[in-house]
Parts: structure tokens; sequence; C-alpha cells
């Protein structure tokens, strides 16, 4: 059979053509997506700045469906969810990149972070601690400690909190002493409740050592003390923290006063407290002086004294409550009155305020029950704030 090559000369531009046609159908194609996928982001973003989060999902969703391996696209698209309190959709949208074979190295790692995210906004803490523990050894590492630093201390695991809490400490991610002794403190107290005493006592020597100006450590430490019987120890200790932890004295004055009285050490702690009070004068301070001085036989000032001379040095209606309750009025029938007025007066400013939330309280928190700051509460009263 003879081959005419005629017909290759005619098949030749036939098949040229047709490959031309189809590439230009597939760039035309490829542009179209191009254009599109663009327009849907860019919409999406002109939502998001106008704070319109419905419209911007929806416009991100259909960029992400225009070109499913952009990956920016779908961080947008699982941040917008969690923003908006939706989870499990934030969650899949991880996942999902997390499922990728082609993801770098980089972005597995951010989606990771991501994913550990979504699962502490959820309140799952098992989910976000399994997610946040792959995080070590990368660049979110130190942002993965801080969040098991709170989750930890959500879920109240003290003992786990106080290990990445040294962990930080010792890769200079900022002095984590003071919230190590706390997380001390806090595994302290629940041996206490177990009738666990050395052992807390133990826990306790640890906190002082790590923060030596934790006033809580020293606090909680006396308070052991004298539980167990050791007055003149927690005296001392008390005693000491007043070095180290001179800004506290306000928590420390009446403790250390009424241990004092038990220990036979009440003079020596009047005139320890009396000097004190004279450069930094307080409310509490001001007490605990008056509740030696009143023990003494041959004390020098009266209660109502004291009081009188703290008004001379800070305008106080604390202070001016408790001089009146002492004193004759000319009108003396009125008297109950005028003293339950001034006492429902004063209550408000013997409480202590977060320097972070302004949550008030009229007990001292070391832990603001309200944002959960640490050490926020300064130890001295609204009035004296």
């Amino acid at each position: 059979m003879e081959f005419d090559l005629s017909w290759v000369l005619l098949g030749l531009p036939l098949a040229f053509g047709l490959g031309w046609m189809a590439s230009r159908f597939d760039l035309r194609q490829i542009r179209m997506e191009n254009r599109q996928a663009p327009k849907a982001y860019f919409k999406g973003l002109n939502f998001l700045l106008n704070e319109q989060q419905d419209q911007a999902i929806d416009a991100f969703i259909e960029a992400v469906q225009n070109d499913p391996d952009t990956s920016e696209l779908h961080f947008a698209l699982g941040n917008l969810f969690r923003r908006r309190g939706e989870y499990e959709r934030a969650v899949r949208v991880h996942e999902h990149l997390l499922s990728r074979g082609d993801l770098s190295q980089a972005d597995r790692n951010r989606a990771q972070h991501a994913l550990a995210l979504d699962f502490l906004k959820a309140g799952l803490l098992d989910h976000a601690e399994t997610a946040l523990l792959k995080l070590e050894g990368t660049s979110f590492e130190a942002q993965a400690r801080l969040a098991l630093l709170a989750n930890y201390e959500r879920s109240r695991d003290w003992a786990l909190a106080a290990e990445v809490a040294e962990k930080l400490d010792r890769a200079d991610q900022g002095s984590f002493a003071p919230r190590l002794a706390h997380y001390l403190c806090e595994q302290a107290a629940l041996l206490i409740a177990q009738n666990q005493w050395p052992e807390a006592a133990s826990l306790l020597r640890q906190a002082t050592e790590k923060s030596p100006e934790s006033a809580r450590a020293r606090l909680d430490l006396a308070k052991l003390q004298d539980k167990m019987g050791q007055v003149n120890e927690a005296w001392q200790t008390l005693h000491e923290a007043l070095d180290h932890t001179p800004a506290a004295i306000g928590l420390m004055a009446q403790p250390l006063a009424d241990l004092a009285l038990r220990c036979g050490r009440a003079q020596e702690t009047l005139q320890l407290l009396q000097t004190r009070y004279a450069s930094h004068p307080g409310l509490d301070l001001l007490d605990a002086v008056v509740t030696l001085s009143n023990a003494q036989s041959d004390g020098e000032l009266s209660a109502r004294d004291w009081y009188a001379r703290h008004l001379e040095k800070v305008p106080s209606l604390v202070a001016a409550t408790k001089w009146i309750a002492g004193e004759k009025l000319e009108h003396e029938q009125f008297h109950p009155q005028v003293q339950r007025a001034l006492d429902h007066a004063a209550k408000p400013l013997l409480r202590y305020r977060c320097a972070a939330c302004g949550f008030e309280a009229m007990q001292h928190f070391w832990q603001c029950p309200g944002c959960q700051a640490w050490d926020s509460y300064p130890p001295l009263r609204v009035e004296e704030l």
C-alpha cells in the first residue's frame, strides 16, 4: 500500500489549528479564573474593612473555591470564623490546611498554631494542649508556651504550669519567677487542705527562694508555721518579709501584730511598725499599730489619738469614722445613726481594686477573679490609691 504524503501535508495545518484553539481556550479559562479570584478576594477585604463579616466570609469562600490551593485565603477564612465564634468551622479550615501534602513547613506550623487557638477559644482545653505541644521546636514555640501557661491556669494544673513557667524563664522570655512562686503557693494550698503540712512548707520555701520578693509566699509560709504551732518562726518569717517586700507591709502588719502578741514581742514589733508608719502611713499599718498600742499598759497614745494623728497626715474618711466612734457628741442620741451612716460611706473605701480591670473586692486577691491577672491588686485600700 502506498503512503500518500498529501494527507500528511493536509493534516498538519489541521492539527496545528486545533492545538492553537485548545491553547487559546485554556489561556482564556486561566485568565478568567485569575480575574475571579482576586476580585472575590478584594471584595472580601473590602467587606472586612467595613466590618461586614458575613459578606466578607461569603466572598472569601468564593475565592477559596476559585483557587483552593491558596493557603493565605484559608488562613483569612479560618481567622474570620474564629473571630465570629464559629469555632467548628475554623477548626475544619485549619485541619484541611494541615491535611495538604504540598503545604510548606512554615505554613504547616502556622496552621497548627491557628488550630490550637481555635481549640482554646472553644474551651476545648485537652485538644488545645495537644495542638500546642506539637509546636515545640518551631518558630511558634514561645507563643505556644504562653498559651499552654494560660491553659494550665484555667484548668488549675499548677504543677504543669510551673514546668512551663520554668521553661519560659530559662528561655529568656521575661521573668516568670513571681508567677512560678504563685504556682508553688497554689500547690502548697492543696497540700495544706490534705493536712500534708511538711510537704506544703517545703514548696513555700521553694517559692521564697525562686522569688524572694514574693509577699504571698512568705505570708502563706507564716500562716502555715502558725498552724503548726511554730509561732516564733512565723513571726520571724514576717519580720524578714518586711525587708524583702516592704510595699506589701499593709498585708503583713496585722498578722505580724497578732503573732507578736502571742510570742511576747509586742513592744519590739510596735517600735518596728511605728518606724515604718512614720515614713509610709497606711490604714492597715495604722490598725496594727493601734492593736499593739492598746495591748501596752503604758501606751503613750490611745486608739483615738492614733487616728487623729493619721488625719493630720492624710485626709481619710476611714480614719475619721474610727475616730468618731469613740467620741462623745453633743447630741449623743444621734450618734448611732451618724456612726452607721459613716460606716456605710467608708465601707467601699476599704476595698481593694484590680489595677488591670478595676474589679473591686473586700478581700485582697493574688490573682484577679475578674481578668485573671496576677499581682494586679495593689496592697492598698481604695481610699489610699
